[in-house]
């Protein structure tokens, strides 16, 4: 090659240079980490097992970050919370739910709540806020009880009576439970997921979705091109042509999923109708006698959206597709996100016998005044039913969750474009590349905002220097005690649930976290009360203890490494024995304390 050659490539690659990483942004000045590579950037990084790694940047870079997505684009990787609240709040019209989370949700799930944008999403939502309710939330608990229940009594059957601890993989139960919770009380429907002896396709799909989704994750950024480049028949093509399994399982399980859901929806509107045609006209893929069917009706979460939509003007009303969508949603992510997090609760009470004593005691005061005060007949404490308000009422219970869902939250991060060039202002100022103080951020159209939530929860300027630490006495106070500086910082987050970022903020904070705080408390107040749990006790012959490590790989999956596990399967084993009379708290103060 000449010296012509030469110059012409060298300048093409100047230019080349100047176009994606030379090239002068809004973002220029803002520090961050090395990018991986030019085509996929650094921000999967923060999806590979990444608690320590999404903590340190934020230690190391502060609440705003520069980071770089796929082919050299700069994205804003953000927990300041003032510039959260003017993204999901004050200046809301500004940002949006990215391309790639719409289109993979469209294909996944269909036109739900999480696969649109714009009007029709705004449209959704005003229709499904009141179904979730407070009052209809009060209807629906009694739904739940005697789930709990029953899922208490699977695994009382699984140990012995004389107190000896056997290890349970709790997961599985929690995954099945949920199944059922959601079913009945958001479709009025049962799929016996407790019950081993009927088994059916959709709860064995369920249970495999999560696994199957990270093990095509890869693909998900890609996925807004493959939609505008690629027909949909070249694609269903390639799908078929396309020699791996994962991808395969994947589509049979979606398959799975909306093919129940429109079952479901199909005898739900007949019955409303009041269709007296057989209840099992239309085929369920895996459905066998008396393993799915109805078991109730009216008061169910989709009975009411079926009503409260016939009944509103027509160009508010939704479409078929789109309520079968919304049944998809809530059947899968529901479901999953519940069950990681009631697993996380049980699974740092496990280690902490002090606090499984205190909600023990917290809960038996509150079911034995029940008793006293005439309010219900069962033959035991442990029997009684709390009412919605009573439920919700339990202070340290209350703090648990709440205290569990900040430090680990089942998802770690979520994504936002910007609509429009805007001016990020933050509360906490970070340095530059070169050391200057930056107060506010300049935004320019189509940039990608990775709103942290793991960061954002594990703030110490809002939370405390101990922030990392599970202290679920944050939450509470007593009537001589100032409250904590934590949580009265006049700068908070614009979480929905409790200032914290768990379930975001604004008009696409996460619809059900009421109705999920609802079903863990209700769990905890069933299972804590007759069962201990402990971390698992197995030692191998190097004595080497079985633990359970939840990695953070986007959701936080709980495995069990080597020797004892695979290190990838979910699973939370724990030692499962009866509660005794020492598990109980000495006294309770609990009516003395005061949620925040």
């Amino acid at each position: 090659m000449g010296f012509s050659e030469f110059f012409f490539a060298g300048l093409l690659a100047w230019f080349f240079y100047q176009a994606t990483w030379g090239k002068k942004t809004a973002l220029s000045d803002v520090a961050g980490p090395p990018r991986e590579s030019w085509l996929r950037g650094n921000t999967q990084r923060l999806f590979r097992d990444a608690l320590d790694y999404n903590l340190w940047l934020s230690r190391t870079y502060g609440a705003a970050v520069k980071m770089c997505t796929l082919f050299g684009r700069e994205a804003l990787y953000l927990s300041d919370p003032l510039a959260l609240h003017h993204v999901f709040v004050k200046d809301q019209q500004a940002f949006d739910a990215n391309d790639a989370f719409i289109q993979s949700n469209l294909l996944l799930f269909g036109e739900g709540l999480i696969g649109t944008l714009g009007e029709q999403h705004r449209k959704q939502r005003k229709m499904l806020n009141p179904v979730f309710s407070v009052s209809n939330l009060r209807e629906i608990l009694p739904i739940i009880h005697p789930i709990a229940t029953e899922m208490a009594s699977v695994f009382t059957k699984q140990i012995p009576t004389d107190g000896t601890p056997t290890e349970i993989d709790v997961m599985p139960w929690l995954s099945r439970g949920a199944q059922e919770y959601i079913s009945q009380a958001c479709f009025g429907w049962t799929f016996n997921a407790l019950d081993l002896n009927k088994r059916n396709t959709y709860s064995e799909a369920a249970r495999r979705y999560t696994p199957a989704a990270l093990r095509v994750s890869w693909l998900r950024p890609y996925v807004p091109f493959i939609v505008r480049a690629i027909p949909l028949s070249i694609r269903t093509m390639l799908l078929d042509w396309y020699p791996g399994e994962d991808m395969k399982d994947f589509v049979y399980i979606l398959d799975i999923m909306h093919q129940t859901s429109k079952h479901i929806f199909e005898e739900k509107k007949k019955s409303l109708e009041g269709d007296s045609a057989e209840k099992d006209s239309v085929a369920t893929p895996g459905r066998s006698e008396g393993d799915l069917g109805p078991v109730m009706q009216g008061k169910d979460i989709m009975s009411i959206l079926l009503k409260a939509n016939a009944s509103s003007d027509k160009a508010d009303r939704m479409t078929d597709s789109e309520i079968i969508s919304q049944m998809s949603t809530l059947l899968f992510a529901g479901f999953e996100t519940t069950t990681y997090a009631v697993s996380r609760i049980l699974c740092v009470l496990a280690s902490h016998p002090e606090a499984q004593a205190r909600i023990r005691t917290e809960v038996k005061a509150a079911k034995e005044k029940y008793l006293a005060e005439g309010r219900s007949s069962a033959a035991t404490w442990q029997d009684v039913s709390l009412s919605y308000d009573d439920l919700m009422a339990l202070p340290y219970l209350d703090a648990v969750i709440r205290e569990t869902l900040r430090v680990y939250p089942p998802s770690s991060v979520h994504f936002r474009v910007a609509l429009q060039d805007t001016t990020l202002p933050l509360q906490y100022p970070v340095k530059s590349i070169d050391g200057k103080p930056i107060t506010s951020i300049p935004v320019e159209k189509g940039t990608q905002i990775l709103v942290s939530i793991i960061a954002s929860n594990h703030n110490k300027d809002i939370w405390g220097a101990d922030a990392s630490e599970w202290k679920p006495e944050r939450w509470l106070k007593t009537a001589d005690q100032t409250t904590s500086k934590e949580l009265t910082d006049s700068v908070k987050y614009p979480g929905v649930y409790n200032g914290m970022m768990t379930f975001l903020g604004g008009p696409r904070a996460c619809i059900g976290f009421k109705f999920s705080e609802m079903e863990a408390k209700q769990v905890l107040a069933t299972l804590l009360p007759r069962l201990h749990f402990a971390p698992p006790s197995a030692v191998d012959e190097r004595g080497n203890k079985k633990e359970v490590y939840w990695m953070m790989s986007g959701p936080q999956i709980p495995v069990v490494r080597p020797p004892f596990g695979d290190g990838t399967t979910a699973q939370v084993p724990l030692d499962v024995r009866l509660a005794r009379d020492e598990d109980f708290a000495e006294t309770s103060d609990d009516e003395d304390l005061i949620r925040l």
